[in-house]
């Protein structure tokens, strides 16, 4: 809503009406994504989802289609859009890069419950660092056991 002196640089703040998300945008810009999806403003990664969920049923449904069902997901499991904006990029770009429709086998007992693609690694494990504890160390004996990392 502010004016940075000339109207070009105007921004107006904009909630995705999928998941509640708000970002600053140019008012050219929040009328280009209510063209594309039906009078909506819908974020970026509410678009990708999108998008994604065109390419991905298995019959021919159109935008407007893709676009309900991303909205009726989004009212059902969205509680807080900001805590989920990670896990939700994570699991567009892994939907991005498996096949359209992956055979499914499970692995030896080492890893029970657990499914993975075939012919695909397995996920990464997630950690409770950055910083794996093999390159802290390895960092420690670079620098020198008195010498400080800051």
């Amino acid at each position: 809503m502010g004016s940075q002196g000339n109207s070009s640089m105007e921004v107006e703040l904009a909630k995705c009406e999928c998941c509640g998300l708000k970002e600053e945008c140019t008012p050219a810009y929040i009328a280009r994504v209510r063209d594309r999806f039906y009078g909506k403003w819908v974020c970026g990664l509410c678009a990708e989802a999108v998008k994604d969920e065109l390419c991905r049923a298995e019959s021919g449904i159109g935008m407007e289609d893709a676009l309900n069902a991303h909205m009726q997901f989004c009212s059902q499991f969205n509680v807080n859009p900001a805590v989920n904006v990670a896990d939700a990029m994570r699991q567009i770009l892994r939907r991005r890069f498996e096949p359209h429709k992956a055979l499914r086998s499970t692995q030896s007992s080492s890893n029970l419950g657990e499914e993975v693609a075939v012919g695909r690694p397995s996920s990464l494990s997630r950690s409770t660092s950055c910083l794996s504890t093999r390159s802290i160390s390895s960092n420690k004996q670079r620098l020198g056991s008195g010498s400080s990392f800051w």
